[in-house]
């Protein structure tokens, strides 16, 4: 099976890439290494700074994916960065210089990388720098960022001491100055418990070798590179890390690479000749492609909606164009991801999605509209409740003031934690399913009692 889905691959490429891959004795992906040719472009004009990224199986595979970054790396949307994919046998000092001594074969730039970002927990440090003798490692702003997030979430701290932390520590990713940096490390210091914060290493916070690979960046080029690396691991997340079989995640990743990054990452490289496109073409990432669309929509909504109904889509709207990332779909519904927001959309009429705003005013929410504009429709009247059409609604504030419900803004609360929680227990080791539902059914006991059985 493995080698069947694999070779597909090859033949479905335009331009052969480069796929190594062992097969265990049971026909089970055993190791691989993946660089298509736009990828091996990619990294060798940007050699200077590599990402790398680990995303683990539910099976105990790692995924290690190398990116590109640095000050002269324009490239925007999921992945566009990626340079190459390897999965090594196993993590220890043999497999892994194997792994890198691969890459450093199909890539002769690798002698000018300069710097290398990893996560605080990369183990392999010894081998990664004997590999890249002249390299610097460093662990990365990203990598801490998200580290000290699910910190301050693990800790179950006040939720507007929570509120603080997490806002400060946004803040001062995106102005990374000494001086910012001091200051969160003297907040955490004083709201985090002092048997907890050395868990969080914030010494971290004042190594400022960490932060120059990062404070080039201005305000809105680190908010833009944090939603990017945040989008980017995600989606690595959906193909790789929450799918059993190995061998179906990495065909599913390297066929969205295939389908999804090569034209605009060329588009802003300028590899590709110029006239292979005339100007006039609306490819799907042409930005007056997007512009069409967008305008299609605005009208839509202003055609068939009542007034105030448009006024509240657009404002979801708003929010789409600047952040929207269409992650992935099935036959009947799609994954929508806006920021760290992921809700579940059904296309068929009348579109529903599973976020609030739709659930309490039964309108097209954010989510709706990402899918229409990745889709390039617009907004079809059999898609609206009867009561939003033009000439049935009352004011805004009328529709405002009687929607919003307590108890359902508690229930979708609760449906969302309950759907996260159980595709985190189907897709995790016995072991660890044995250990997370002892937690739960210590948690559900403790707040109705042990005399009584909790179903859980």
């Amino acid at each position: 099976m493995a080698l069947t889905m694999l070779n597909e691959l090859l033949i479905e490429d335009p331009s052969p890439p480069v796929l190594l891959y062992q097969v265990s004795k049971t026909a089970k992906l055993d190791t691989l290494n993946y660089q298509s040719c736009f990828m091996q472009g990619i990294f060798a004009h940007f050699p200077e700074i590599l990402f790398i990224h680990r995303t683990y199986n539910p099976r105990g595979k790692v995924l290690y994916t190398f990116l590109v970054d640095g000050p002269r790396v324009q490239l925007e949307g999921p992945l566009a960065r990626a340079v190459y994919f390897a999965i090594p046998a196993k993590e220890d000092a043999e497999r892994l210089a194997q792994m890198f001594q691969v890459f450093k074969k199909f890539n002769p730039a690798w002698e000018k990388v300069c710097t290398i970002l990893v996560d605080p927990y990369f183990l392999p440090l010894p081998t990664l720098a004997m590999e890249f003798p002249a390299a610097e490692v460093l662990p990365s702003a990203f990598h801490i960022c998200k580290f000290l997030q699910g910190k301050f979430y693990q800790l179950s701290l006040e939720q507007p001491v929570e509120r603080v932390l997490l806002t400060s520590l946004q803040s001062t990713m995106c102005s990374a100055t000494a001086g910012n940096l001091r200051k969160l490390y003297t907040l955490l210091s004083n709201c985090i418990p002092p048997d907890q914060l050395p868990k969080l290493h914030s010494y971290w916070l004042l190594n400022d070798r960490i932060w120059l690979a990062h404070r080039w960046r201005s305000r809105a080029e680190s908010s833009r590179y944090f939603q990017g690396l945040e989008v980017t691991t995600r989606v690595l997340s959906q193909f790789f890390g929450t799918t059993p079989s190995v061998e179906l995640g990495v065909t599913s990743l390297l066929r969205y690479m295939q389908q999804n990054s090569g034209d605009k990452a060329s588009f802003s490289l300028g590899l590709s000749s110029q006239s292979s496109r005339a100007p006039s073409d609306l490819s799907p990432q042409s930005p007056k492609a997007e512009q069409l669309v967008e305008a299609c929509i605005q009208h839509s909504l202003h055609t068939i909606c009542a007034g105030p109904a448009a006024q509240l889509c657009l404002g979801e709207l708003a929010v789409v164009q600047k952040s929207v990332h269409l992650i992935g779909s099935g036959s009947e519904k799609v994954s929508i991801q806006i920021l760290e927001d992921t809700h579940r959309v059904q296309p068929q009429p009348p579109a529903s999605c599973s976020c609030y705003f739709n659930q309490a005013f039964h309108l097209p929410c954010r989510h709706i509209l990402a899918m229409l504009s990745a889709r390039r429709q617009v907004l079809q009247p059999d898609m609206l409740s009867p009561h939003w059409t033009a000439g049935c609604a009352a004011s805004l504030d009328d529709i405002l003031g009687s929607k919003w419900s307590e108890s359902l803004d508690k229930h979708l609360a609760v449906t969302l934690l309950t759907e996260e929680v159980g595709q985190l227990l189907q897709h995790c080791s016995q072991e660890e399913f044995e250990r997370r539902y002892s937690t739960l059914r210590e948690l559900a006991d403790s707040w109705i009692g042990p005399y009584e059985q909790v179903q859980l």
